[in-house]
């Protein structure tokens, strides 16, 4: 891993490391960041998410990769970023601010460890010139934010780091609140956090499927007419009431035991929480080597291994899949291609299968400039055909003028960035928007020319299944 060219403190405790600091930014006259990670026993990351909820309710976040190699939960929100931009340029305002922050800091971090020291995290919306709902009025078109205190588990090892903006004063009394506040939080962790379930849905709101389908008709007609334009994915949504508050961190924990193949994530924003359990990745970026994965085309699980597998090559042999999916590793070779300087991909997919459904799979490798950074990729990949269409600036007009609704933080890119310019990004479907009582539950699906509205509405109710499942329903499916 590449050494930082940031101010970066070698090993010391907390407390020297910061005093040392704060005399520097005095000297420079400016207001820094100090972060400090350390190295932990082991702790279960969820237990650590859980013990936050005390102090820190509505400024938590969880990520877990789909490869179990990096687990991350932030508590408390100590530096914002938010963008309200309506094009490409919230990427680059979005990296500004952050590089802004981060080339000022001081960061004591002695270990080869991705995903450790100061970590922003948070996510896009899938289309920022859509008119904003009222449950997304928490989130913006970007929504980042950077922790007061990071558990991170990295290849079995555990990491917290500490990160405060450097006061001018105070500095004894801010640094032991500080060390009090994180050794609750260790104990706390250390507890067996009690969380009731949901109580069963009160009822299930879900617009007119009718509706829905004489959508997916348009869209295939409109697709017919036009030799340009390819595919269009069509999302919908579904609202459940329940009679008290959502019990959030249960339906966390929930994903986390029932969707173990996939990327779990958790956002919260004040009351409003974000959260899902995506298979697809768009972008993972680790010094030179970055990687994607091309989603498209998918079937539901077998019964019996005998009827899983069938129907896993019925998808691998059937045209119309082949052919969605093939517009989406075509349009990942592209831009992956114009950002790295090698790009392997196989030449035929194979499937991705977790609980609910199977996906045809394409795996792509680049490797590019240790520089260059993973927000560039995010914009280059976002929104893939697997989510948007193809081509793009054809597909997102027809879903701003068929589905009628905000898809909010859904389908767009959510992830985190370190101060190397690493990170990874998940493209947050199979998710939910969660407020109170109410939970907004999206789904999707990709229309092309010989699509069927029955079979496409079928699709969608087994994309709804990890959530719906978390939430308290189906349990016995």
């Amino acid at each position: 891993m590449e050494e930082s060219s940031l101010s970066t403190i070698k090993s010391q405790p907390i407390k020297e490391a910061f005093i040392q600091s704060i005399h520097e930014k005095q000297h420079n006259k400016q207001t820094a960041l100090f972060s400090y990670v350390e190295k932990m026993n082991w702790m279960d990351s969820l237990q650590f998410y859980k013990s936050g909820r005390a102090l820190y309710a509505g400024e938590r976040f969880f990520w877990k990769d789909r490869d179990g190699d990096v687990e991350i939960v932030g508590l408390g929100n100590i530096y914002t970023i938010r963008n309200e931009k309506t094009d490409q340029s919230r990427y680059a305002e979005t990296e500004e601010k952050w590089n802004d922050m981060i080339k000022c800091a001081f960061i004591h971090n002695s270990f080869d460890a991705y995903g450790v020291g100061p970590v922003l995290f948070g996510g896009f919306s899938f289309d920022p010139k859509q008119k904003q709902e009222q449950e997304w009025s928490k989130f913006s078109s970007a929504f980042f934010y950077l922790p007061e205190y990071m558990l991170t588990v990295y290849e079995g090892e555990c990491y917290l780091t500490t990160n405060v903006i450097c006061p001018s004063d105070e500095l004894d009394e801010l640094i032991d609140k500080l060390e009090s506040k994180k050794d609750w939080l260790l104990e706390q962790a250390g507890i067996e956090q009690l969380e009731d379930s949901n109580r069963p849905f009160t009822h299930v709101e879900e617009k007119d499927t009718e509706q829905w389908k004489r959508a997916v008709h348009k869209a295939v007609k409109q697709i017919r007419s036009d030799d340009e334009l390819k595919k269009v994915v069509l999302a919908r949504k579904i609202m459940a009431v329940f009679d008290e508050e959502i019990a959030q961190d249960r339906v966390l924990e929930r994903l986390i035991e029932e969707q173990p193949d996939s990327f779990i994530f958790s956002l919260e924003a004040m009351e409003s929480c974000f959260l899902g359990a995506s298979p697809e990745r768009l972008v993972r970026k680790r010094d030179e080597r970055a990687l994607s994965t091309c989603l498209a085309g998918s079937i539901k699980r077998g019964q019996t291994e005998e009827e899983d597998q069938n129907l896993g090559n019925e998808l691998l042999n059937d045209e119309k899949n082949r052919i969605e999916h093939d517009y989406v590793v075509q349009m990942i070779k592209k831009e992956m291609e114009s950002l790295c300087y090698t790009v392997n991909i196989p030449s035929t997919p194979g499937l991705m299968k977790v609980r609910d459904i199977q996906h045809l799979y394409t795996p792509v490798t680049g490797f590019t400039e240790e520089s260059r950074s993973i927000l560039q990729f995010v914009e280059k990949l976002h929104p893939t055909p697997a989510l948007g269409g193809l081509p793009n600036d054809k597909a997102l007009p027809v879903i701003r003028q068929l589905e009628k609704m905000d898809r909010g933080f859904y389908a767009g890119p959510i992830g985190w960035m370190d101060y190397r310019k690493n990170g990874e990004f998940a493209v947050a479907i199979r998710s939910g928007l969660l407020s109170k009582q109410q939970a907004f539950l999206y789904a999707g699906c990709g229309i092309v020319a010989d699509s069927e509205p029955e079979s496409e509405l079928a699709e969608t109710r087994i994309k709804f299944r990890p959530m719906l499942r978390a939430l308290g329903e189906m349990a016995d499916e």
